[in-house]
């Protein structure tokens, strides 16, 4: 998702001067004034996306939302403040991914779900989007030598051990005992 678009909320004046210098931005703009359009954006459409306003929005979407309360005194300090918000999303969105019905927090290096979390190791994290890549089962070979960096000789329960202990630690935090399961061929998400 490489889009990025800055909407402007009931502020016809800032989209006005925004609009006639608009080639030089790293993002695409638009200007809204009905609360249901705000309501109805999707990053799908939009990309990355930041509402900027000076009005009260809905809470869900003041998290992609700047308010503006006092006028800056050059516009190219209100554009940097937008990049810079608009950076902060894209670092944030390209750090949660879906896994099921769990959220992976790359940066924080947590798994929630329903309002729980659990923190994991660097090697849980790898373990867990190496085996959300494919959706066939992965065998311990294959698991020892793309997370461990191991070659496929390698005599070792590694594997085995770090895939115990991760289910024992998803099921005591989620009660969730088949996050992984085991196959005749090796270990798959469910």
């Amino acid at each position: 998702m490489n889009k990025q678009s800055l909407i402007i909320f009931n502020i016809p004046v800032l989209f006005k001067i925004l609009n006639e210098i608009k080639v030089s931005f790293n993002f695409e703009l638009f200007e809204f004034r009905n609360l249901n359009d705000l309501e109805n954006l999707t990053e799908l459409k939009y990309g990355n996306y930041l509402i900027v306003t000076n009005t009260k929005i809905p809470d869900h979407l003041s998290l992609r939302s700047i308010y503006l309360t006092e006028s800056p005194s050059k516009i190219k300090d209100i554009v940097e403040k937008f990049n810079i918000h608009l950076l902060k999303n894209k670092f944030v969105n390209q750090s949660e991914i879906k896994i099921n019905k769990f959220q992976l927090d790359l940066n924080s290096r947590k798994i929630s779900f329903n309002n729980k979390s659990l923190k994991l190791t660097e090697r849980e994290i790898d373990i867990i989007l190496y085996l959300n890549k494919s959706s066939n089962s992965q065998t311990i070979e294959n698991l020892q030598k793309e997370v461990w960096g191991h070659g496929v000789t390698l005599e070792t329960h590694t594997v085995e051990t770090h895939i115990y202990r991760l289910r024992k630690k998803i099921n005591e935090a989620f009660n969730n005992n088949e996050f992984i399961i085991s196959t005749e061929d090796g270990y798959k998400l469910s």
